[in-house]
């Protein structure tokens, strides 16, 4: 997320169907926060007249009343496919009571359990989390008049998937792409040149549209990619300027880069500095011990 300006949640109304677009539907979470911005949104894939089969995706929290409105917007289809991006907790635990409901498969990104820095309760790994089929790059779901194909985008997790919807140029981007803010990119498991890496790889597709679970749909994408990129390579410059006066903390670097933050994102703007000074140190720029906390000193190379 843009941690340096980051806005509060706005309320939104939860619990109904919104309607994008002839294949396109989302549902919001009951869920906003500082990190989720208005929540978590499942999006529905399926004709919109009411006829065939749907892909869920990322049913969100193992939230009651979340689960009931993603039922409710369902209106008797069946759900071919309970699509996971990632494992954070609030992205796939809904999986399960869902697919008690409606006797779907839990299809998706790889199980991955991994403690971290601990900068967002909500983003703590899904340890229960058991799929029923595993999608790699390039492999598919598909159902009545609709095909997602699986997009590999490691960084903010390393078993990050988006999920290419061929019949609309439509990509769900999860939280790798947010309509909101940056991604949080905290290590060990989040990986900045991954991370990287990943927003060039989108920049070489032709999407029209992301649907982020985060955030309102971006048109435009590639631009809004280019800005992205962009905002990582100024953290990046700032980081290195700040290390020639001298030797930094994390959470030093931190309090001058961030000024006037939020005191309840400080946590995850010091794992996307670690994450920074972790990619500069293998490329043989910086020096710092990534296992010594937010208090380690960093310098820049000799």
């Amino acid at each position: 997320m843009r941690l340096m300006d980051a806005s509060p949640p706005i309320a939104m109304p939860t619990g109904d169907l919104v309607v994008y677009e002839r294949l396109v539907a989302r549902v919001l979470a009951p869920n906003p926060s500082p990190f989720t911005f208005t929540g978590t949104q499942t999006h529905v894939v399926g004709k919109a007249d009411g006829t065939g089969n749907v892909a869920v995706i990322d049913p969100g929290p193992d939230d009651a009343a979340h689960i009931a409105a993603i039922m409710r917007g369902l209106a008797g289809r069946g759900v071919a496919a309970i699509v996971i991006t990632h494992t954070h907790r609030d992205h796939s635990p809904g999986s399960r009571p869902l697919q008690a409901m409606t006797g779907a498969p839990i299809i998706g990104c790889a199980p991955l359990v991994l403690d971290d820095l601990g900068p967002r309760a909500d983003a703590a790994f899904d340890r229960d989390y058991a799929p029923d089929r595993v999608l790699v790059d390039g492999e598919q779901v598909a159902g009545d008049g609709w095909t997602l194909t699986a997009v590999a985008t490691p960084g903010h997790t390393s078993n990050h998937l988006c999920y290419a919807l061929e019949e609309a140029r439509a990509l769900f981007t999860g939280d790798h792409v947010m309509g909101w803010s940056t991604t949080v990119v905290a290590p060990p498991d989040g990986d900045m040149a991954a991370y990287m890496a990943s927003l060039d790889m989108l920049l070489r597709r032709n999407d029209r549209r992301y649907y982020p679970a985060h955030g309102e749909p971006i048109d435009n994408p590639q631009r809004f990619v280019r800005g992205l990129a962009g905002h990582r390579r100024q953290r990046e410059g700032q980081i290195v300027r700040t290390l020639r006066d001298g030797p930094c903390t994390i959470m030093a670097l931190v309090e001058r880069l961030y000024v006037g933050l939020d005191p309840r994102l400080k946590g995850a703007a010091g794992g996307s500095v670690l994450a920074h000074l972790i990619d500069l140190r293998n490329r043989g720029m910086a020096t710092g011990d990534d296992g010594a906390g937010l208090e380690a000193l960093w310098r820049l190379a000799a």
